[in-house]
């Protein structure tokens, strides 16, 4: 299993339990309390940290695409996460860590939407993000989507050593 995706699994994790946390405290009172953020603190950072190695990898990581091989210039398949009556179209471009994981999502896409035909490239994180950085509906990518629920913001990607 590649590092990146062990760490987004940790990432997860660590957000699953903080969210769980932050229910519990929501069902005793209406508002965090003042000490939850101070009880909290060692996981919090854990995130921080561990999101900022995320925005790192991803900058550097060769990924999977998926496009439509139907299409003229073999599209490639954004999930859109707007609401329809929303001004513009927010939307994600999902990217895959392995093949399997890519040929999962092609199984979800080809029950969605039938029988389009879908091709796989690959791309790094930094050129992915510079295709669409123009593009105002961009939102970032989704590691391993619809599988996981993780998406990476494309102003976040970056390395700190340019």
């Amino acid at each position: 299993m590649s590092e990146l995706k062990d760490l987004v699994k940790k990432f997860i994790e660590i957000d699953d339990d903080l969210n769980e946390k932050i229910e519990k405290e929501l069902e005793k009172s209406e508002e965090l309390s003042d000490s939850f953020e101070e009880d909290n603190k060692e996981q919090l950072e854990e995130l921080g940290e561990i999101y900022h190695e995320i925005e790192h990898m991803v900058f550097h990581e060769e990924f999977i695409i998926v496009s439509n091989a139907k299409s003229e210039d073999h599209e490639i398949v954004a999930l859109i996460i707007s609401e329809e009556d929303d001004e513009k179209e927010e939307f994600v471009i999902p990217v895959y860590t392995d093949e399997d994981e890519a040929n999962e999502a092609i199984a979800v896409f080809k029950e969605q939407f039938g029988e389009n035909e879908f091709a796989c490239d690959k791309k790094v994180g930094n050129e992915i993000i510079a295709d669409y950085a123009e593009d105002e509906g961009f939102i970032g990518l989704a590691i391993n989507a619809p599988q996981w629920d993780f998406v990476i913001g494309g102003e976040d990607v970056h390395d700190c050593c340019e």
